[in-house]
C-alpha cells in the first residue's frame, strides 16, 4: 500500500476533520506538522504541481495578517510568493494529503478521498 502524508495544523478544524477521515479509512498518514517543520522552496513545488495549481496563490491563506503585512497582493513572482510561504508557513493552506504523485486540499475534507 502507498503512503500517505498530510502536511497538518492540529489547531485548525479542517485539518482534523481530514485527519480523521483518513484515520477512519483504515490509513495511519504521515503527519507533518508544517508550521514546525515548513516545507522548502522545492518541496512547495512539488506540492504545487501534484495539487494543479498554477500559481503559488491558490495555496496562499490571502486572509493571514501576514499576507497583509508583508504586502503579497501585489506580488506577481512565483519564486517571491513561494519564498513567502516558506518564511511564514502560516501562509500555506492546509491541510495538504499526499498519496504517490497526487495531492489534495482538504477543502473540504472530502475532497482528500480523490486520491485515496
Amino acid at each position: 500500500m502507498m503512503s500517505v502524508r498530510i502536511y497538518h495544523n492540529p489547531r485548525c478544524s479542517k485539518s482534523r476533520e481530514t485527519l480523521a477521515l483518513l484515520e477512519q479509512r483504515g490509513l495511519t498518514p504521515e503527519i507533518i506538522k508544517y508550521l514546525d517543520t515548513p516545507p522548502d522552496a522545492d518541496q512547495l513545488k512539488v506540492l504545487l504541481e501534484q495539487l494543479g495549481m498554477r500559481s503559488a496563490r491558490e495555496l496562499m491563506r490571502t486572509k493571514e495578517e501576514e499576507y497583509r503585512t508583508l504586502g503579497l497582493a501585489e506580488v506577481t513572482d512565483e519564486a517571491e510568493l513561494i519564498a513567502a510561504m516558506v518564511a511564514h508557513p502560516r501562509l500555506i493552506e492546509r491541510p495538504i494529503v499526499v498519496k504517490g504523485e497526487r495531492a489534495a486540499l482538504g477543502r473540504p475534507p472530502e475532497q482528500v478521498l480523490d486520491i485515496l
